[in-house]
């Protein structure tokens, strides 16, 4: 009889980002403003890498990737944040949920690998100069960008399916202004240690290669730069990786401080600042990064303006 008495939620309701009606508006305009920002300068870049010959490179085709990756992946979770701020309702239904949270995860996903690709790119370029050309085949970007696709479109696929398992009875207030798993779990009536075992393996696999790969590419990079006799050798060669760093450190410490840090030592608000950070602030800023880092691009962008 408990069971048959038991109210399934289709729908449900997202706590946003704050709960007092002051802030709404301010927020509102805040996220619009970095929202348009982060398309402009993303799409932009992307213009710019494809208009210029000179920027048809490796580097700047995983650049180019990225940055629609990141417009991607905004555009999965700041228009929710704009409209819940706005209504009086933040209802979500269920399909709208699992079509946001696969978004989410494929747009992560690649962005993970993408970060590896480029990083693997600095080291070609900057290990093997003379192999470059031969290493870092157009045929072998385009397979590195369909493999993180198609992992990607697997990695999500895999969550979505167990999050299908799931039945949501006791609650329908999910404490976040996106669906993500975590939050998802943690009102789910059916035992989710099953979910949290797979986050724990396939995510957490995700991101030690990706990491490990990095952190293999630039250790080797290290050694190679300080090898050189020659200071203008080393500012170039460390001039074409900050950006990249600069990228990778801001994207991975959010994520691994969001994942690794112990659910009981967080509440919340931290959760949710983590993920503002990663999902909003990160694709706003890579291509301010990669602009003002990047001497090509800040080359060709000064060409186009000048030819507008």
């Amino acid at each position: 009889m408990e069971k048959e008495n038991t109210t399934l939620w289709i729908e449900f309701v997202l706590t946003g980002l704050t709960y007092q009606q002051q802030w709404k508006i301010p927020l509102f305009l805040l996220f619009l403003v970095i929202y348009l920002i982060t398309i402009v300068g993303n799409l932009g870049l992307i213009t710019l890498i494809w208009n210029d010959p000179h920027l048809h490179i490796p580097m700047y085709f995983f650049l180019g990737s990225l940055a629609l990756v990141d417009t991607w992946l905004s555009s999965t979770v700041t228009p929710k944040i704009l409209f819940s701020l706005l209504a009086k309702s933040n209802l979500i239904s269920l399909s709208e949920c699992m079509v946001q949270f696969f978004s989410f995860v494929l747009c992560a996903t690649m962005e993970c690998f993408l970060l590896a690709a480029m990083a693997y790119d600095r080291y070609a370029a900057i290990c093997n100069p003379l192999l470059y050309p031969v290493v870092m085949t157009n045929r072998l970007c385009i397979r590195l960008l369909v493999m993180t696709f198609v992992v990607g479109i697997l990695h999500a696929s895999i969550h979505e399916g167990m999050l299908f398992r799931l039945t949501f009875c006791n609650s329908n207030i999910v404490h976040h202004f996106y669906c993500d798993v975590m939050p998802l779990l943690k009102i789910s009536c059916t035992d989710p240690s099953l979910n949290y075992l797979i986050v724990f393996i396939f995510s957490g696999s995700i991101q030690a290669f990706t990491i490990l790969t990095i952190l293999v590419s630039y250790t080797l990079v290290l050694f190679t730069i300080l090898k050189k006799k020659s200071v203008k050798g080393i500012g170039k060669a460390f001039s074409t990786c900050g950006a990249h760093l600069l990228s990778v450190s801001l994207y991975y410490g959010s994520l691994l401080f969001m994942y690794l840090l112990p659910a009981t030592q967080k509440v919340h608000d931290e959760d949710m600042m983590d993920s503002v950070f990663y999902t909003v602030i990160i694709p706003v800023l890579n291509p301010i990064i990669y602009s003002l880092r990047n001497k090509q691009v800040k080359d060709s962008l000064a060409k186009f303006l000048k030819s507008v």
